[in-house]
């Protein structure tokens, strides 16, 4: 199972980031390295396609609407539960000291530490067991992001299924659920936050 979780992790971090021409010439290494565990390919298969078939200034424009541009499915797994709050600072450097005591230099390629194909790849080629808490941690930003994806048909949500299938437990079956998974109280803090903002807000306490 470790290995397949590796792999799957590894992949999921190449698909959900930037289709640069060194991704796009990754997908066949992906293709054969999900295809030795049954079934690790279905969860891909689209964007993996789409990755093969569109053409490179396509799918690089749909990319950024899709992930850079708006906040609908933001990729730093804070965001969904700490917002512009000041508490964020402190998650962020929660995670700096998690790479840090893997006793490795982590090139943050100047993005923020909680960005997932990042965590995703810690854990897939730097620390495993580390790599999993911090996604077992922010699952609920996980499942958000993932219903997210799902409401705008987009084919990275069988991505994130895919990643939510390695942590303990099932995936919630609403939005609602995840809430009450995450175990989020009355707000103390909601610094810019807008009534209609799509995260896990209000957030309990420090």
């Amino acid at each position: 199972m470790t290995r397949r979780e590796r792999v799957v992790y590894l992949a999921a971090a190449w698909c959900l980031s930037y289709p640069d021409e060194e991704l796009i010439g990754r997908v066949p290494l992906m293709r054969a390295a999900l295809g030795e565990f049954p079934g690790a390919v279905a969860d891909f298969q689209e964007v993996l396609e789409s990755l093969e078939s569109t053409p490179p200034m396509e799918i690089q424009a749909r990319y950024v609407r899709e992930f850079d541009l708006g906040k609908r499915h933001a990729l730093h797994l804070s965001y969904w539960t700490d917002g512009d709050t000041r508490r964020r600072g402190e998650v962020l450097g929660n995670f700096k000291k998690t790479y840090r005591q893997s006793d490795i230099l982590v090139d943050t390629h100047g993005e923020l530490p909680d960005y997932l194909p990042m965590v995703l790849e810690y854990a897939a080629v730097v620390d495993l067991a580390a790599g999993r808490g911090l996604l077992t941690r922010f699952r609920a930003s996980l499942e958000m992001l993932r219903f997210g994806l799902l409401r705008d048909e987009l084919p990275h949500a069988r991505i994130l299924q895919a990643v939510c299938a390695t942590l303990p437990g099932k995936s919630p079956a609403d939005e609602q659920a995840v809430m009450r998974m995450a175990g989020y109280g009355p707000p103390t803090e909601a610094v810019g936050l807008d009534p209609y903002d799509p995260r896990l807000l209000p957030v309990k306490g420090a």
